[in-house]
């Protein structure tokens, strides 16, 4: 007779990962995406705020936006795990050229990592290079990516990296509010101390206010980092073994009593449109693709693309893999969030 030893269960590491360098690439990255920015929080104060920028400062924006090497600075932080702007840089500063572009070539998938790993020792492979990068044909930027990534040298790249996180961050961090942001980015990374490893899909939900994960073959980690500079979005992002999703930490972190929350502005705005209003009305009664959704209302893709970005940035919808589906929890929290600021009973 044969005995079976019963297997155990293997599930990813989850943690809370936080920094001020976090922080300052994901300010980065939101000031330089155009085409969302207008749905983030602090689009109004950017643009405010653009004419003090330093003109070396205005430069290395353009850049980062025209590269879209924020992408890589996200991948660089995810390897290094840095606590300061210092120690980015000096760990940086130690990346051999093929570590450099192990770590900020995008994964495809495993049957493509053999053409990735060896491109990252044979960047000047010109016939390796179109290769890996025909692989994203139709993806919003990496194609493009992966090209820009050759067109630099790796010394130069690297060096207007480096220059273009400390000018962003000598910028942001005289604001006033920096401090503040500082405090509530850590007392959020704090409550990953008590994170119950066993149950990582239900910690998720918890940590990031609903973020819903499906396993995924080959991630063994995932990082759960919290931000202010991004909201009110959740961005996702994974390398070859780990998972990475960006989260708004709660917005109660950060106000003064008596002034309105971008949530509960943005939630109104949100709703005081008629076809926007129709588009929740639809979506209460279930799930619609955005080829439904242009067909029931004989309008382009590109306006029902625009109306929904603005209900998704309320939360007020979600979308799954070209599927949008009301979020009723939050539709039914706005008038909650609107009697608590106003301190009326509900």
């Amino acid at each position: 007779m044969k005995y079976y030893l019963p297997q155990s269960k293997e599930t990813p590491t989850i943690k809370v990962e936080s920094s001020p360098v976090w922080e300052v690439i994901l300010g980065m990255a939101g000031y330089t995406h155009s085409k969302l920015r207008h749905t983030f929080d602090f689009d109004g104060k950017w643009k405010k705020d653009s004419q003090s920028m330093p003109h070396a400062l205005t430069n290395a924006m353009n850049w980062i936006e025209d590269t879209n090497f924020w992408y890589t600075l996200i991948m660089i932080q995810n390897k290094l795990s840095a606590e300061t702007i210092q120690d980015f840089s000096n760990s940086l500063n130690q990346l051999t050229p093929d570590e450099f572009y192990e770590t900020v070539l995008p994964y495809k998938d495993r049957h493509s990592e053999n053409t990735r790993t060896s491109l990252a020792v044979s960047m000047l492979d010109n016939k390796l290079l179109h290769e890996y990068a025909e692989k994203f044909d139709g993806h919003e930027f990496l194609k493009a990516y992966i090209l820009n990534l050759s067109a630099i040298h790796f010394d130069e790249l690297r060096d207007l990296l480096l220059s273009s996180v400390q000018e962003w961050f000598a910028w942001i961090s005289k604001k006033e509010e920096w401090s503040k942001w500082g405090k509530a980015l850590q007392y959020e990374s704090s409550l990953g101390g008590s994170l119950d490893e066993s149950n990582p899909i239900e910690e998720i939900i918890r940590i990031t206010g609903g973020v819903h994960y499906i396993p995924e073959p080959s991630i063994w980690t995932i990082k759960l980092i919290p931000h202010v500079s991004y909201r009110p979005w959740v961005m996702e992002q994974r390398t070859s073994d780990t998972k990475l999703f960006f989260y708004p930490i709660k917005e109660e972190y950060l106000l003064e009593p008596g002034i309105p929350g971008k949530e509960l502005i943005n939630g109104h705005k949100a709703l005081g449109d008629e076809t926007r209003l129709k588009l929740l009305y639809e979506l209460v009664k279930g799930p619609l693709s955005l080829q439904d959704i242009s067909g029931r209302f004989n309008i382009s893709k590109t306006t029902v693309h625009h109306q929904l970005s603005i209900l998704k940035a309320a939360k007020f919808i979600r979308a799954d893999k070209g599927i949008y589906s009301a979020n009723e929890p939050q539709i039914h929290s706005l008038s909650h969030k609107l009697h608590q600021f106003l301190g009326t009973r509900q």
